[in-house]
């Protein structure tokens, strides 16, 4: 990138206007990959005497905080979170303030910013500063001014930092192309310089952007202009390979490792003995000589190995890790020595899966059960409030300790907002998870949302409780939407479990096809599974017609039968 950027007072006493821009440099480079580079513009409102202070927290809050986000978070959230709390602060700084009732002369400002990351261009705006990009013919006008025209002489602004204590952010993402020049400005210049003067300038002095961000400031000033007068200017000189998320992920030129047998040592771990082998992967039960304690040790299978796109999903899975704090949730070991091979070394549970916990209860009481889902749906959260979704939750990758905490496992499959907008690390509609256990939506070519991990996780739940799957297995099979609209929910009550029949209107809830009709949060399906709701009560007398189809038509065969003997008895019964 090469930036370029100028502002003046102008004619006016106080500068209202605030700007800057973050190329991540040095110590911090790597910020390059997983944030991108960050230019932002304010604008204050006349009106106010303080908003000048409006602009400057603005722009130096998303400079600094958007870097300090969680970098598995997507961009479009980092910022909106980033400026959401921005402008609370202000509105409340307004409330506090002589007049707290007087927007106009409140902490208010306009606000526009680019972010480039990976090979996305994202414009975020609020107001009526605005964005272009440079065409050779012109310049193309990216936001759309948030005012409202009274009359041909009179506008007032519709949308602003600091308005309200919620603020409706605009977002477009753009794909990057090396060559495109992007054009940040105030109204107090676009208001006096038109767009061809600019273009002009901008071609005339495309080698020194800053010299160019100046000519257009003075020439606005020339032309009359007795507002603040702010100009970034920004070109897109080279774009990082399409697999970003090889830098992401810090893809080194380790060597595979060697087979791992019985007793020999690697980097410092004793291997003890192998525990599980997969098309993905090899997992080993080890020991770190220096601190003795038992761990596990993951490397990739020897099918990967000429895979980059799964070495990247293996590496994926310690990235995530890393980031996930939560007692249900795996827990990488600490690095502690250098790394001679590619594997993981993660934390041992001295458990088994819920698959064999499943074998060993095969008709646990509901208290259990619920245990078992809290525990679960409390790591599931730790994903998703990073923006990540699990995408293969079944009882293979729910292990359950001698102390009966349930941990998630294995996420090799696990889909991160932040590192989906750089690779194809997560495409859309891929099915990267147990078909048994999949969200409907994944078979129709979608993406996932939090609403396909909350399907996964009532799919366990329903099996646990009835000793069969949901849809008796036919998702996978459904790949329409015609097809889809035709699964039939079967009730998960069993007259041999004790199971409040309520439950059976939260699992079918849970488990609709529609992704729209699912819970939207975590925390609401397992709610629900504590607390009976009225909806769902009053579907407690369900006909056996419709909860036990079979059974209800073995008992009219049967009263058919009797009514008949009853007949024939009185008919030739008496003779």
């Amino acid at each position: 990138m090469r930036i370029g950027q100028h502002a003046e007072r102008g004619r006016k006493p106080v500068q209202q206007d605030f700007h800057g821009a973050v190329v991540p440099h040095g110590p911090l480079a790597a910020l390059r990959g997983t944030k991108g580079i960050v230019l932002a513009l304010a604008d204050g409102i006349g009106s106010s005497d303080v908003s000048q202070v409006a602009s400057e927290v603005a722009v130096r809050a998303l400079l600094d905080d958007y870097y300090c986000t969680a970098d598995a978070w997507s961009v479009r959230t980092s910022v909106e979170r980033v400026l959401s709390a921005t402008n609370a602060w202000l509105h409340a700084r307004t409330r506090q303030g002589p007049l707290p009732y007087d927007k106009d002369k409140g902490y208010v400002c306009t606000l526009c910013a680019l972010v480039f990351k990976a090979t996305t261009v994202h414009l975020f705006h609020v107001g009526d500063s605005r964005i272009y990009r440079v065409h050779a013919y012109g310049l193309e006008q990216l936001t759309e001014d948030h005012r409202v025209q009274v009359s041909e002489t009179q506008s007032y602004l519709s949308r602003a930092m600091g308005f309200n204590p919620t603020v409706d952010i605009d977002h477009l993402a753009l794909p990057a192309r090396v060559g495109d020049i992007y054009l940040l400005a105030t109204d107090g210049v676009f208001e006096h310089v038109d767009a061809a003067s600019m273009l002009a300038i901008v071609q005339r002095s495309a080698a020194d952007l800053d010299r160019a961000a100046r000519e257009i400031v003075d020439e606005a000033l020339r032309r009359g202009s007795d507002d603040n007068l702010t100009v970034q200017l920004a070109v897109v000189e080279a774009l990082p390979d399409g697999d970003a998320a090889a830098v992401q992920l810090q893809l080194s030129m380790l060597p595979p490792p060697p087979m791992l047998e019985a007793r020999m040592t690697l980097d410092g771990f004793r291997i003890v003995r192998e525990l599980h082998a997969s098309h993905r992967s090899h997992i080993h039960l080890a020991v770190d000589v220096e601190t003795e304690e038992t761990v596990v040790l993951k490397t990739p299978s020897t099918d990967l190995r000429a895979d980059p796109e799964g070495l990247e999903r293996f590496l994926l899975e310690e990235w995530v890790a890393r980031r996930i704090h939560s007692a249900h949730v795996l827990k990488p070991c600490p690095p502690t020595r250098e790394r001679t091979a590619l594997y993981v070394a993660m934390e041992f549970i001295d458990g088994q899966t819920l698959r064999q916990w499943m074998i060993d209860h095969p008709k646990p009481d509901f208290a259990t059960v619920r245990g078992i889902v809290e525990q679960a749906a409390r790591g599931l959260q730790a994903f998703h409030r990073l923006e990540m979704l699990h995408q293969d939750l079944r009882p293979d990758n729910l292990m359950i300790d001698r102390t009966g905490t349930v941990k998630i496992i294995d996420f090799g499959a696990t889909h991160v907002a932040g590192i989906a907008e750089m690779s194809r690390v997560s495409e859309p509609g891929r099915i990267l998870g147990t078909e048994q256990y999949t969200a409907p939506e994944y078979f129709l070519g979608e993406g996932g949302t939090t609403a396909s991990d909350i399907y996964s996780l009532a799919a366990i739940t329903y099996q646990m409780l009835s000793g069969r799957l949901p849809y008796a297995g036919a998702v996978s099979r459904a790949r329409t939407p015609s097809a889809q609209s035709k699964l039939h929910y079967d009730s998960v009550l069993d007259a041999q479990r004790d199971t409040p029949a309520w439950i059976d209107g939260v699992l079918k809830k849970a488990l609709h096809p529609d992704p729209q009709k699912r819970y939207d949060l975590l925390s609401e399906f397992v709610y629900d599974l504590s607390h009976p709701r009225q909806a769902f009560m009053g579907k407690l007398r369900q006909p056996l017609a419709e909860r036990h189809p079979v059974r209800f038509w073995k008992g009219v065969s049967a009263l058919l039968a009797l009514v008949v003997v009853l007949l024939l008895f009185a008919r030739f019964g008496t003779r």
